[in-house]
């Protein structure tokens, strides 16, 4: 596969490595290892009952955390093999980013991390990496699924400064104000694309938007004017479907003409050269400011549309009632996730061990295990 990658792309011979050395394998790539290793750990699986937008119970046909990943994997597989990019890397990046995303979405985010402030706080990128370092237990040899720095440097999109300080080689580009691999930097937009665009057809199928509001916005009026010209008659599902693949079309040829020429005006020739350099992967202006104002349209009339806000009110108090009751109780934790040890240390330690068994819930065990601890009517087993 070497030969194909450009130069300047991540090529698995030249890989940083893993924090435990393993034996090389002769049929797989280490990216390839990587993306295995993903897919069949247990927080990828819980990822198929985790909100997107809308809760799991919510409907069958909504996307979840899970299709998600799978469809930033296939847009940015997409785009790194017109780059000549690693696309083994790229797809374990975006199989990944999201494993550390509590139930509920950024309202359960938003959740714990309140409840954490006192104990360091949370972030979903900061816990999809402390899931792959620390708390996936498969292997005998070491915690985590070890994987090789490229990915868990692609999975940490962003992270504090103090953060950064203490996550050691994979923290080191935030201190020092460097850029990550083309990979990476390409799966951060190929998450952009997805959700915004998929977004577009759940809010639609929910009929929380309509398909009229969104021609108010540029960009989904003018792909939707080109689909009533190529088909007069189509209506429905159909044309808004139609509408959305050609929007997704012009994002990613216009992120692939847009990198191409900067990748072009830089000429990189290495990796390392890459890190060195302003960030590469990006739309032209047009089409930027054209994504944001669709992204300015979703927040206002989706995300904060208030049958989604009233549903995220009572995910929001799912996840702090948990919180504080297995802070004053530790009993009512599992024994996996009980220290039984007294201090202040342990009790930022208890605090980190509750928010990682929160952080792993789907949403519908949250939702039981609420129940399980507050309702009388629940069953005792």
């Amino acid at each position: 596969m070497s030969f194909l990658l450009a130069p300047y792309a991540v090529h698995p011979d030249d890989s940083r490595g893993r924090s435990k050395a393993e034996p090389v394998s002769a049929g797989r790539t280490e990216f390839q290892r990587d993306r295995d290793r993903i897919i069949h750990c247990s927080a990828f699986r819980r990822l198929e009952y985790k909100t997107q937008v809308f809760v799991n119970h919510e409907g069958d046909l909504f996307r979840t955390r899970l299709t998600h990943s799978i469809e930033v994997a296939q847009i940015g597989r997409s785009i790194a093999r017109n780059l000549r990019l690693n696309e083994d890397l790229v797809e374990a990046i975006a199989l990944a980013h999201d494993l550390g995303h509590t139930p509920f979405g950024h309202a359960g985010q938003d959740a714990l991390n309140r409840c954490m402030q006192e104990y360091g706080g949370f972030e979903h990128n900061l816990q999809s990496l402390r899931i792959v370092d620390e708390l996936e237990e498969r292997y005998a040899s070491f915690n985590g699924l070890n994987l090789c720095f490229e990915t868990r440097e692609g999975i940490l999109k962003h992270c504090s400064q103090a953060n950064a300080e203490k996550l050691g080689d994979v923290g080191k580009r935030f201190l020092q104000k460097k850029r990550p691999s083309l990979e990476a930097q390409l799966t951060n937009l190929a998450d952009e694309i997805a959700y915004n665009n998929h977004d577009i057809d759940d809010g639609i199928r929910s009929g929380l938007i309509t398909d009229s509001q969104l021609c108010e916005v540029p960009l989904y009026e003018r792909h939707r004017r080109i689909v009533e010209h190529l088909y007069p008659g189509v209506y429905g599902k159909r044309i808004v479907s139609e509408t959305i693949r050609r929007i997704i079309h012009t994002l990613i040829t216009d992120l692939i003409q847009t990198t191409t020429d900067q990748i072009q005006q830089f000429n990189p020739h290495h990796v390392d050269e890459i890190r060195e350099l302003p960030s590469l992967v990006s739309f032209s202006d047009q089409v930027s400011s054209e994504a944001t104002e669709l992204k300015q349209f979703l927040f206002k009339n989706l995300y904060r549309h208030y049958q989604v806000n009233r549903m995220m009110r009572k995910a929001r108090l799912v996840i702090e009632e948990l919180f504080d009751a297995f802070m004053q109780d530790h009993s009512l934790l599992p024994a996996d996730y009980q220290l039984g040890r007294s201090g202040a240390d342990n009790v930022a330690k208890q605090a980190r061990r509750i928010a990682d068994y929160i952080a792993g819930m789907t949403d519908r065990f949250a939702m039981r295990e609420h129940r399980r601890i507050f309702s009388i009517h629940e069953p005792l087993i």
